[in-house]
């Protein structure tokens, strides 16, 4: 299986960075293929705009889905969003690999998002969920977090988990046509002993290769290869927000 990691963490001595490392070492030893998006170490650009481009749809006004849809067509986005895009287009698995903050992902993660999965290359109007560019591929979410797992109850401080997380679980990775798996959380990281570090790291492990190793899984993304195919044929048209 290919692989893809995006990874978020600006320090690399950091227990989100061991996240990483382990998932990196274990998907390998495993024989699968492994490429890391290491945002805040590839300095990325979260930031969206007509540097984006090479090519210019509408130089007068500037419609963000208009110009991706665009740049699908005449090889027109720069080149940082050509790989990671190629990145996304090989992938068959993705862990996406960050700390909670301030109640969700770090800003780099959702500024990824934003610019490299532009209409026309990973979604267009009517080929998103079960419709979607990436259908069949699988996605497991990584997280690491400074408050307990009490905190992340419902009733708590926080909230459930899974309702935290609910905007990349639905709104990014669904919407592309991934499934995504129940996340992994490394709770209160930095408060724990080295035991617990070291049992989160190997459950962690256990997490990744249950998924990626999953027969029933990888017969269901050989199934949907040509649907999947489908979805992602050229977009015609103008993007659905244009302005008529």
């Amino acid at each position: 299986m290919k692989c893809l990691i995006i990874y978020a963490h600006p320090e690399p001595t950091s227990f989100t960075a061991a996240l990483k490392d382990t998932a990196v070492q274990a998907l390998h030893s495993a024989g699968h293929s492994v490429e890391v998006s290491d945002l805040y170490g590839e300095g990325f650009n979260p930031v969206a705009g007509r540097h984006d481009f090479t090519s210019v749809a509408d130089a007068e006004r500037f419609h963000y889905q208009s110009e991706q849809l665009h740049a699908s067509k005449t090889a027109g986005f720069s080149a940082d969003l050509v790989r990671e895009q190629q990145r996304l287009q090989r992938a068959d698995f993705i862990a996406m690999i960050f700390p909670i903050w301030w109640g969700g992902m770090p800003a780099i993660v959702k500024g990824w998002f934003d610019r490299v999965c532009a209409y026309g290359v990973a979604y267009a109007d009517g080929r998103r969920f079960d419709k979607g560019f990436y259908l069949g591929r699988r996605a497991l979410i990584g997280v690491s977090s400074g408050g307990t797992r009490e905190r992340f109850t419902d009733g708590d401080a926080y909230g459930d988990l899974d309702r935290v997380l609910y905007p990349v679980k639905r709104c990014m990775l669904e919407y592309l046509g991934l499934d995504v798996l129940e996340p992994f959380a490394a709770y209160a990281a930095p408060r724990v002993d080295d035991d617990s570090r070291k049992a989160y790291l190997a459950a962690w492990q256990d997490r990744l290769l249950s998924a990626i190793n999953d027969s029933v899984w990888q017969q269901r993304l050989r199934a949907l290869a040509n649907e999947a195919e489908s979805n992602r044929a050229p977009v015609a048209g103008a993007a659905w927000a244009a302005k008529n």
